[in-house]
């Protein structure tokens, strides 16, 4: 009866929810308290599944589940929710993957730093992506596998037991003897089961590692599972042409960045990321056996770059993070030469992170210079020839510049360029981000590709057709939400004059780094520096308020840019996930403006905010 009574329920809410379920990506911060992610979401979910209530109105009013879709949404929320209503769990013990080896990692991770053992069985064949060697060797977990034909082989084990099985969607496995369970599900991904009260320490690291190396099962993939649940149907194959759109996709990227190396396409920016991170570990370690590597990374760069580069630090003994200041009164070029010099006497590994234009403060570093610094030649402390440097450049805020391509100003330094494709490649459509390389460091490919194959990361067959259809405009709808943002900071410029505005020049606009993204450092009142911080923090959200909801149709708190319609806002400008050391956070406004929207009264209500201060 109670299943019944979740069908039923579960029926009317795919019949009835919101359409920003399916096609949204970047979810409000107006309505979303951080740490509540899914769970409050869930705890008025579960309020209105008691109350029997799905109408449109009672589903739109619900809290943002997680403010943006690669760590989860109503649809991952709802999936987890449903499995965990019909196998009477807890729903934080139900965690949705659009990858089927991430949640495996995950759980050899958080064992790996606890020196706890590991034992993964599996029913059935292994997944093609599922590496046991490679992961033993890069990434340094350990564990012990076994092949079994049934559950009740499953002995007792002083450690973790991780089931590995393709199952018929929502199949829990209650056993005493599992910790764990990892049901695969080919084209969606996968659905880790927590059991036992013991295990639920895990869930918080593994919804991080959701968060930063990998993303939640995607809103179509996860409509999809829950239409197959509630029918009791078997997964539908997907009909989409997935080789012809990759294949469109490549071809435009390769069109894009001006190069000539096979592009890589993963589930997300920081998916990508990762399989670089992961890629570039394996290199070394086959080229240069023993020696350091280093990550050297801007301390106040994007939340999830920096805690991902900390967290793959933390599981390798040989590898650390060196922090590389670039902006508030820090030169990049400085300080990587300095960085780079130190380096060198100690025969390290020097791999380097960074964003141009940097975030939040919007700066592009003298290129010439960089290309100097990069290509230097540096001697070690025995007199030898230092190991030359791997630039891994972030063009996220400006994917139309080319920097790779022969003759170049990056064509002479081994460079991996990198863009997260949920802003202007997909127009804010989808998480996908994607890579390519310069001539010099094509080899760096194969490795990083291996690695985004193991970790199940490449993108989906719906991120590739929204890729494929998004990119051609791609550089058309840069130069125009470039052009409202320039009018945009010319107006705040005039009317404002005492608000500090970080944006490009018109001098680096000409050379073609025309992002659509500013940061405004507004005015502030105050004896103390307390007084004077406290004051700038209230102002800024007087400003985003006002703006959201006298333009409640364009203007929207979140975390996005490069979109398709609208103004985004979000404070503070390095990162509002949460990871961002408190020290680096810039408590300053980032705003940005998409190639569709009524500037002119974004004005007017920007001129009321000057007005009222």
């Amino acid at each position: 009866m109670k299943d019944m009574e979740v069908d039923t329920f579960i029926k009317a809410v795919l019949e009835q929810m919101p359409k920003a379920w399916l096609t949204t990506t970047t979810h409000r911060l107006d309505i979303y308290d951080e740490k509540l992610a899914k769970t409050e979401f869930l705890s008025q979910f579960e309020a209105l599944f008691q109350d029997n209530t799905a109408s449109p109105s009672a589903l739109d009013a619900l809290p943002t589940s997680y403010d943006y879709i690669r760590l989860g949404h109503p649809l991952s929320c709802v999936l987890e929710w449903t499995i965990a209503k019909l196998h009477n769990l807890k729903s934080e013990n139900v965690i949705s993957f659009s990858s089927k080896t991430m949640p495996v990692l995950a759980i050899l991770r958080k064992n790996l730093l606890a020196h706890k053992k590991t034992r993964i069985v599996f029913l059935g064949a292994l997944p093609s992506c599922f590496n046991a060697e490679l992961i033993k060797k890069v990434y340094g977990y350990t564990f012990e596998f076994t092949n079994i034909k049934s559950v009740a082989e499953i002995t007792a084990f002083e450690g973790s037991t991780i089931l590995l099985a393709e199952q018929e969607l929502g199949t829990t496995n209650s056993h005493p003897n599992i910790d764990f369970t990892v049901s695969l599900h080919a084209e969606l991904g996968s659905i880790l089961i927590v059991h036992d009260k013991k295990n639920e320490a895990y869930i918080s690291d593994i919804q991080h590692v959701r968060r930063r190396e990998t993303i939640a099962m995607t809103p179509s993939n996860s409509l999809k599972a829950l239409k197959a649940l509630v029918a009791k149907a078997t997964l539908e194959k997907s009909t989409s042409i997935v080789a012809k759109n990759k294949a469109e996709v490549l071809q435009l990227i390769a069109s894009v960045t001006g190069t000539t190396s096979k592009a890589l396409v993963a589930s997300s920016g920081l998916s990508i990321q990762y399989a670089i991170m992961m890629g570039l570990v394996d290199d070394a370690q086959d080229k240069h056996p023993g020696k350091p590597i280093k990550f050297i990374v801007p301390p106040n760069c994007y939340g999830g770059t920096n805690d991902q580069a900390r967290r793959v630090a933390a599981c390798l003994d040989n590898v650390e993070v060196v922090d590389l200041p670039v902006d508030g009164g820090h030169d990049m070029i400085h300080s990587i030469d300095a960085i780079l010099d130190d380096l060198a006497k100690k025969d390290a590994v020097p791999y380097i992170i960074a964003e141009i234009p940097t975030n939040p403060r919007v700066e592009v570093p003298d290129l010439q210079q960089l290309k100097a610094v990069l290509t230097k030649e540096r001697k070690t402390a025995t007199g030898g020839i230092a190991i030359d440097p791997v630039f891994i450049l972030d063009q996220t805020f400006c994917p139309n510049v080319l920097f790779l391509g022969e003759g170049k100003i990056l064509s002479s330094v081994r460079t991996i360029s990198y863009v997260s494709g949920s802003k202007f490649p997909s127009g804010g459509q989808c998480t996908a981000g994607y890579c390519v390389a310069n001539v010099k460091s094509d080899a760096l490919l194969e490795k990083i590709e291996t690695h985004l194959m193991l970790c199940d990361n490449e993108a989906t067959p719906l991120q590739y057709k929204l890729l494929a259809t998004q990119l051609p405009s791609m550089n058309q709808r840069i130069s125009a939400a470039y052009k409202n943002t320039r009018e945009f900071v010319n107006f705040i410029q005039t009317t404002l004059p005492a608000a500090k505005i970080n944006f490009v020049s018109e001098a680096l606009a000409a050379q073609g780094f025309t992002p659509s993204v500013f940061s405004l450092d507004l005015p502030t009142k105050g004896t103390t520096d307390k007084e004077k911080e406290d004051y700038k923090r209230a102002l800024n959200l007087k400003l985003i308020n006002l703006m959201i909801t006298e333009i409640p149709d364009e203007s929207k708190f979140c975390v996005s840019y490069g979109q398709l319609k609208g103004c985004y806002w979000t404070v503070p400008a390095t990162s509002t996930q949460g990871t961002t050391k408190e020290g680096d956070k810039d408590y300053i406004v980032r705003a940005s403006l998409s190639p569709d929207l009524d500037l002119q009264r974004h004005k007017e209500v920007f001129l009321k905010f000057v007005k009222s201060i």
